[in-house]
């Protein structure tokens, strides 16, 4: 009965409650009191007055407060306006609201009596009352004020046999207050924070929704703060030594800051070859003094030891920085990219890709460039062209300089351009992968590679009817375009003698690049490919082909010397000119394209099993991109930690697999202690340990998956391919389909590049 009482108390307002609760234990301390109820019964009717005229007071102290905010449906607003105009009508009111507190508690007085048990006075509510008896609606609202109130005001004719309990109540719901206060007041934050983010979400820039321009317009307006130029040189301490000839020599400024790149690099392999070292020695020398150079005759006398000493160790110093140090030098850097590596395009704020002009150097090129070891001269800034909108502020130029031109060309992407030394090539600041027009670049390129796959059946079919044709020209253009399409070589550039490393491409092969096997390997019509391509990397490739294209091969080479060309009626610019003429936009570039993209969608579907965990999927996600990269010929040297990182891998693998064999004898001895006991525990805990168990397998299949992902990696380069001819929403539409995080297959700055894919490609995309 206890139970029922203090379940009714919890319900009464807290006024009534503290003091009648207190009453209700008095009342109900000893059974053989009962015949004294109309004693008690007086006492509650004194209770129930004091407490009707401690409920006015603090529902006129609530009304005050909440006056202009409470707007009641029944006209309750009116009626504060009432109350406090007319003083009358206030007493009036009151006396309405005493009657119907005591009609209210009467009834529920004798409802509850009925049920076996006197009870203090519950209040119900009703919507036609200023008091206690408030709608479902307000009630919640003023639940607090009223209990606050309650706790405040003490009865004067009730006596309780606690008189400290009220306030020991307060004291608690006061502490309560406070834990409430502050986790309403985190989860206020927490949800600002959600706001905040859901805010800078929505406020990315959805270009690939909006219309593009025409006419060649890549934007128009165009604002930005101009190039970083690297920080001039610092003359060495003089503590630094330079030798020639075992002898000090001190260099001027300009000759020594050239010696030191050269210093910087005296442990590469570099500054042993012939060819850098020649390079190096003949400009430097134009950098020295006139008394430099009669001095200064052979490179090989010249002692470097002491300056790369000392870029060693400063070297080593920026490794051993405190944390403070290099907190410092981040937040410097971070205040210099919100300077210079953003800029206003067309009323959006767009990140810049290279704001930094490259310092000073010597040159290194790609294999063995001809050019290794030239100066890389300090760009000034009367070598910058700025670029930027006729309506904008244009960069200011350091002090004392000015730039070597301003133009207002909004049919170029480049921000800033300049001419650099070595290869006369012009070099420019871009916007970053993630922008509006990178962004449109890659789409447009994407839409391009879909196009042809409409055509490709018709173009196949007339470079293999051209094969037969009569005119040497055209059965050259039809084997190349061949190559280009069935092993995704590029077409290769024109380019100067002796001018940059020996690369060459499909339409620049010569006879010393291929070598004819009618059958090797038990294939029949062989062609063995072995050349540079790009960067100098090198191509090796054994394929058969069809056997028109190898006797025309034959025909190609007839009375040729190794040197000669292979396809000599033919250059980059005529086979560009015919694949304009198959399909419009059509080039060497998009064919590669093409049959990388629909490589990978392939392989995807044949490589998925929808039965596998995600690390499992994740490593078919990359055998198919590996299967792309080996198309294109994207190699790697494999990384110099990669033996010390696959040690590392393999010994976690062994200890987790002591890890595995723990758990299951662990397991085991459980389902043997489980099946003598045969009680609830000792389930539970054979439970337990098959988690356990699933769980360290798991760990284990996700380690191995790891290693042989990296071994089967170890010399193919993923990212070449996956960032540049992938078209990003088949990956996109793969992970949406088979439950894989993109976070797994792009980083967050390839997100950003790729935020157009990832907004549109649905899971049922088809390249």
């Amino acid at each position: 009965m206890s139970g029922d009482q203090l379940h009714n108390d919890s319900q009464i307002d807290s006024g009534s409650r503290v003091n009648d609760s207190h009453k209700v234990k008095e009342k109900h301390k000893d059974k053989e009191h009962k015949h004294k109820d109309h004693k008690k019964d007086k006492e509650r009717e004194k209770s129930k007055h004091s407490n009707s005229e401690h409920r006015d007071f603090s529902e006129k102290k609530h009304k005050d407060r909440e006056k202009d905010k409470a707007k009641h449906k029944d006209g309750s607003s009116e009626k504060l306006k009432d109350k406090h105009r007319d003083k009358e009508g206030h007493r009036e009111k009151e006396k309405r609201k005493e009657e119907k507190i005591k009609s209210c508690g009467d009834v529920k007085i004798k409802k509850e009596k009925e049920n076996g048990f006197p009870s203090p006075v519950r209040i119900k509510a009703d919507p036609e009352t200023d008091g206690y008896c408030l709608s479902p609606k307000h009630e919640k609202s003023l639940k607090r004020e009223r209990e606050d109130d309650g706790l405040e005001f003490k009865p004067k004719k009730i006596k309780t046999e606690n008189e400290k309990k009220p306030k020991k109540l307060k004291r608690e719901l006061e502490v309560e207050e406070v834990v409430k206060s502050k986790k309403m007041k985190m989860k206020g934050q927490e949800k600002e924070g959600r706001k905040k983010i859901k805010k800078e979400s929505e406020e990315k820039w959805k270009w690939w929704e909006e219309e593009r321009y025409t006419d060649g317009v890549k934007w128009k307006f165009l604002e930005h703060k101009g190039p970083v130029f690297a920080p001039p040189y610092e003359p060495l301490s003089s503590k630094v030594k330079f030798y020639y000839d075992g002898k000090l020599l001190k260099l001027s400024p300009k000759a020594e800051e050239v010696a030191t790149f050269f210093a910087k690099m005296l442990d590469h392999e570099y500054t042993t070859k012939d060819i850098f070292r020649k390079n190096f020695f003949k400009d430097w020398r134009k950098e020295m003094t006139s008394e430099e150079k009669a001095l200064i005759t052979d490179l090989n006398k010249c002692n470097f030891t002491e300056m790369a000493e000392y870029f060693k160790a400063q070297s080593e110093a920026r490794k051993q920085m405190t944390k403070e140090d290099k907190q410092k030098i981040k937040e410097e850097n971070e205040r210099t990219l919100q300077e210079y590596g953003f800029c206003i395009m067309d009323n959006h704020k767009e990140r810049i890709a290279n704001f930094r002009i490259e310092p000073p150097g010597l040159f290194r090129g790609r294999g063995d460039h001809p050019k290794m070891g030239m100066l890389k001269r300090r760009i000034q800034p009367e070598d910058i062209i700025i670029n930027c909108s006729k309506d904008s502020k244009v960069p200011e130029p350091p002090s004392g300089h000015r730039w070597k031109e301003v133009r207002h060309d909004n049919k170029v992407t480049w921000l800033v351009s300049w001419t650099e030394n070595i290869q006369g090539s012009i070099k420019y600041i871009m916007l970053n992968p993630s922008s509006r027009i990178k962004g449109e670049k890659d789409w447009q390129k994407y839409e391009t590679a879909r196009s042809l796959k409409k055509c490709v059946d018709r173009i196949r079919n007339q470079y293999k009817e051209d094969w037969k044709s009569k005119e040497m020209k055209i059965r050259q253009r039809a084997v190349a375009l061949y190559f280009i399409d069935k092993l995704a070589l590029r077409a290769g550039n024109e380019k100067e003698e002796g001018e940059t490393a020996d690369t060459v491409g499909c339409c620049s092969l010569r006879v010393e690049h291929i070598k004819l096997h009618p059958e090797l390997d038990g294939q029949e019509f062989v062609v063995e490919f072995d050349f540079l391509g790009k960067d100098s990397i090198r191509y090796y490739n054994k394929v058969p082909v069809e056997k028109r294209v190898f006797k025309n091969l034959q025909l190609f080479m007839e009375n040729k010397q190794p040197e000669d060309d292979l396809f000599d009626r033919l250059t980059t610019l005529i086979l560009n000119k015919h694949l304009q003429e198959l399909m419009d936009g059509l080039t060497a570039k998009v064919f590669r394209t093409y049959n990388a993209s629909i490589t990978l969608q392939q392989q995807l579907k044949e490589l998925t099993n929808p039965e596998e965990n995600v690390p499992a999927k994740i490593l078919s996600y990359n055998r198919a991109n590996r299967a792309v990269a080996i198309l294109c010929n994207h190699q790697r040297a494999p990384p110099k930690t990669f033996e010390k990182s696959m040690q590392n891998l393999q010994a976690k693998i062994d200890a987790k697999k002591d890890q595995l064999a723990d758990a299951r004898r662990e397991l085991k001895s459980a389902k043997a202690d489980a099946k003598v006991r045969k009680d609830e525990k000792s389930k539970k805990a054979v439970e337990s340990k098959k988690k356990a168990v699933q769980r360290i397998e798991e760990q284990l299949m996700k380690l191995e998956v790891q290693a042989t992902d990296r071994e089967e990696n170890k010399q193919i380069a993923l990212g070449t391919s996956k960032l540049n001819y992938l078209d990003p929403r088949i990956s996109v539409a793969w992970c949406k389909k088979w439950g894989v995080p993109i976070e797994k297959i792009y980083n967050k700055t390839q997100r950003e590049k790729f935020a157009w894919a990832i907004d549109m490609a649905e899971k049922d995309y088809e390249f």
